[in-house]
């Protein structure tokens, strides 16, 4: 798994070469490129991993929950030995 950010594709966008998905990311709609997967489909209800405005990975939400908790143990400033 990439640790990037988790999102959920809301829509495909027309136009742009078929490349560009909307994706709800943390509430906010954002533009994703998912030209760097052009062996995966996607739609609606699915789950991806984000970085730099590309789609790096498609997951599940098991998947998504574990990117989220990554990106939160990350920014706690915890103790990261503690964690398997």
């Amino acid at each position: 798994m990439c640790l990037g950010i988790p999102g959920r594709v809301v829509q495909m966008l027309d136009g742009y070469g078929g490349q560009l998905a909307l994706v709800d990311v943390a509430g906010e709609n954002r533009k994703v490129n998912i030209g760097m997967m052009p062996e995966e489909t996607f739609a609606p209800g699915d789950w991806v991993i984000i970085h730099m405005g590309f789609v790096v990975e498609k997951t599940d939400e098991a998947g998504a929950d574990a990117a989220m908790a990554g990106l939160k143990m990350m920014g706690s400033g915890g103790d990261f030995e503690a964690f398997p």
